[in-house]
């Protein structure tokens, strides 16, 4: 007997995209995000969703997948197809990534900027990893994305939004109002939180 599947939407605060819950694993472990069709190719899954024409942006979480519309386009069509591609690529089990192995893959872009960190400042970043892992993340997760540490400098905390979050209208509002408060109430030593 043949499983049915259903694939769950939600929407984030970024009104360009829509979070897609398959109701399974779809990263065992980290995040992946494509930002345009030549990084698609390493999914067959994101470079699906590519070709329908109208998607800016594919991101994959841990048990689900983030599409963002390109600029002016109407979700009510583009809703239906991607369910579609979805549907057709977890009910078949096909591979995630090109090879069936994400291990070669980069997780993030080859010119993201790493602001690096200072070794006397060792044990305040291992403070602002420790929250960004257990508190912040989880909660850009609900939303659709992911946000990565890029360097901690003179007070400043440098980090990357990826998904839902990059692009988002209130993403620099959840810089500044959620994680920059947070950081600072537990580091002192961190003085404002900046986009990577």
């Amino acid at each position: 007997m043949q499983s049915i599947m259903f694939i769950e939407t939600e929407t984030t605060p970024n009104p360009a995209t829509l979070k897609f819950l398959p109701g399974q694993e779809v990263m065992a472990a980290g995040t992946r995000e494509f930002t345009n069709e030549d990084e698609a190719a390493a999914s067959p899954l994101a470079e699906a969703l590519f070709m329908l024409g109208d998607v800016s942006g594919v991101f994959f979480g841990r048990d689900f997948v983030s599409v963002t519309a390109g600029q002016g386009t109407d979700w009510s069509a583009l809703k239906s197809q991607v369910v579609s591609l979805l549907l057709d690529h977890f009910v078949s089990g096909a591979p995630l990534f090109a090879g069936a192995d994400a291990s070669g893959i980069l997780v993030g872009a080859e010119d993201d900027v790493d602001f690096g960190d200072d070794p006397a400042d060792a044990d305040v970043v291992a403070q602002i990893r420790e929250l960004i892992e257990t508190r912040v993340r989880p909660a850009v997760a609900n939303d659709g994305g992911d946000i990565v540490y890029r360097g901690f400098r003179e007070g400043v905390v440098y980090l990357a939004m990826q998904g839902a979050c990059s692009g988002c209208p209130s993403s620099s509002a959840t810089l500044k109002n959620g994680i920059e408060g947070l950081l600072k109430h537990y580091v002192p030593e961190v003085t404002e939180v900046r986009a990577a």
